[in-house]
């Protein structure tokens, strides 16, 4: 139903080419002054798009984005008394 998506960065020597990397994927978000990409692709075609993107002349470095392995539940989380307050009063 669902297709996995994971993120690639994507640094490179100049952004004169961003355009080019629109058929590998979605573009997230581009910084200009530091000069990367963040792009997303399904897992599955991740090592053939990211060997593919190392090809490119502009492309200095592919990094993949390690947010779905991470884990998102945490355990003991106490909330604060303070803010369970502040959040009783409207604050």
């Amino acid at each position: 139903m669902f297709t996995k998506k994971q993120g690639l960065i994507v640094w490179m020597t100049h952004t004169k080419n961003i355009k080019t990397l629109r058929r590998f994927g979605n573009i997230h978000y581009v910084s200009k002054r530091m000069k990367y990409a963040v792009l997303y692709c399904n897992q599955e075609e991740l090592g053939m798009i990211s060997d593919k993107l190392r090809q490119l002349q502009f492309v200095t470095k592919v990094e993949p984005s390690y947010k779905p392995f991470l884990k998102t539940e945490f355990e003991n989380a106490k909330p604060d008394k303070a803010k369970e307050y502040d959040y009783r009063i409207g604050l």
